[in-house]
């Protein structure tokens, strides 16, 4: 034992809208009723205070707005790390305040790590220690504030150790099911739009067909395009001023290099030279060598060391030397 007195704490987000979430988890949906009620049990399990705090209204500005706004100017939003940097890690915990629970840190289930280094005068970031989990991705725009305050305890352990944990515990959430991604159902439900037909264009304007609403497409995206042609054809850009989906071969979807915004360096001061670094371009991509020329204080220039494959505006580029998360920033065009 750690030696902490613990209490539980979990907060309500879906506003019961209607969602078409077939057999998949997701953590906004109607399924957030049943994992509220694991974590009640949970608690009473363990014989710890429990509290539900309402963020219905906080998630919907905060984090579906944003998702919206975003899909409408043809990017692809990740509103996990949205919601991690705005709500989990700061609306909830203000709120948690206000009714007056006083407490020193924050535990969550991330598979992440944090330390503080002397050296650097600095709270740094690190991967989890099962790769295969790792969610430092999400993490990466969290403030120095924010890391002095909270505990990763799953970083250390891989899943299957956290679950023979909770086997032995007699937790019956030891097997539960894993969450996939945000939103299980059809996007469309919830951006609540009407559809908005406009050209598919080739690289040169000629128009190859029509589209049924730009947020229907990303960068890469092969299927669902309804085009003829003798060879594949991929979406390579989203133009939403035109209201048009671009799309070529699968040679033009590789990019040199990228201007990535909104740059949080988390575990170093901003460098004020170029300097060589891995990256990950979404979640699930291998981490890719490159060199960060840092242009201001929240923008810096990604350049790769080979090409890379459908960098998608509105994505997360995060920075890794070795197992330290350096920052992370949002790709634009």
């Amino acid at each position: 034992m750690a030696g902490y007195d613990v209490i539980g704490v979990t907060m309500r987000i879906w506003g019961g809208e209607p969602t078409k979430t077939g057999k998949r988890h997701s953590c906004y949906g109607p399924e957030e009723l049943d994992d509220i009620e694991d974590a009640r049990r949970v608690c009473e399990r363990l014989d710890i205070p429990f509290y539900e705090i309402d963020l219905i209204k906080e998630y919907r500005e905060i984090v579906l707005t944003y998702f919206k706004n975003e899909y409408l100017k043809g990017r692809t939003p990740n509103p996990c790390i949205r919601c991690n940097q705005l709500l989990k890690f700061k609306a909830l915990l203000e709120k948690v305040e206000k009714i007056g629970i006083e407490f020193d840190y924050f535990a969550t289930g991330h598979y992440a790590r944090v330390d503080y280094d002397s050296g650097r005068s600095r709270y740094i970031l690190k991967k989890g220690v099962d790769e295969r989990r790792d969610q430092s991705y999400f993490l990466f725009s969290l403030t120095q504030n924010q890391l002095s305050r909270v505990l990763f305890p799953l970083g250390s352990y891989r899943k299957s150790e956290v679950r023979e944990i909770a086997k032995k515990s007699g937790l019956e959430v030891h097997d539960k099911e894993e969450s996939q991604d945000f939103y299980g159902g059809d996007y469309r439900g919830l951006l609540n739009v009407k559809p908005s037909s406009g050209p598919i264009l080739d690289r040169y304007g000629r128009v190859l067909g029509k589209h049924n609403g730009i947020w229907n497409y990303t960068i890469g995206q092969r299927k669902g395009l309804g085009l003829q042609s003798e060879v594949p054809l991929y979406v390579i850009d989203i133009d939403p001023e035109k209201n048009a989906i671009i799309v070529g071969e699968e040679k033009e979807l590789y990019r040199e290099e990228f201007i990535a915004t909104n740059v949080n360096w988390i575990s170093i001061e901003k460098p004020e030279n170029p300097m060589d670094a891995k990256v990950k371009i979404r979640y699930k991509s291998e981490e890719t060598e490159c060199t960060l020329f840092p242009l201001s204080e929240d923008k810096v220039s990604v350049r790769f060391r080979k090409p890379q494959r459908a960098v998608t505006p509105g994505q997360a580029s995060v920075f890794y030397d070795g197992e330290i998360v350096i920052g992370g920033g949002i790709i634009e065009k």
